[in-house]
């Protein structure tokens, strides 16, 4: 399902192979949040999915953890920025922002978020990751659907 979404949606994305169950999970274990369902299901299907200029659409399970383990880790950005504990970035638009599920208990947990980081702005820019990509598709690619 995912996968035909997204190659209708954007002509020149690029799949990786599927994740496994392992990676999925270590995801969770790594970061202690859970996996949205979504997100889970669009891994299965291909564990990481690029535009026709190389940004992130989803990233990989592996990018998932790196990311977010480094936005995390980081003393330079809590000198800058609010945590990023409550989040889970998932993909970038190729200039500096990024899209993160918010993972608390009380949460939404199914929204999309841009994090901007030129003013550490956080806000719902989608309700599902299906209204994300086809969001992110039907701006040819600019940052305008999200500001």
């Amino acid at each position: 399902m995912w996968r035909e979404l997204i190659a209708r949606l954007y002509k020149g994305a690029k799949f990786a192979a599927p994740a496994s169950d392992e990676e999925i999970d270590q995801v969770e274990r790594r970061l202690g949040q859970p996996v949205p369902d979504a997100l889970r299901r669009l891994l299965h299907e291909a564990d990481g999915v690029r535009d026709e200029y190389g940004s992130g659409l989803v990233w990989s399970t592996q990018e998932i953890i790196e990311q977010n383990a480094e936005f995390r880790a980081s003393s330079d950005f809590a000198a800058l920025y609010m945590s990023f504990d409550q989040l889970m970035f998932m993909a970038d638009n190729g200039g500096g922002d990024l899209f993160a599920y918010v993972r608390v208990p009380a949460g939404r947990p199914d929204d999309v978020f841009v994090w901007d980081h030129e003013t550490d702005e956080r806000k719902c820019v989608a309700q599902s990751l299906r209204d994300y990509l086809e969001r992110r598709a039907g701006d040819d690619g600019g940052d305008g659907w999200y500001h």
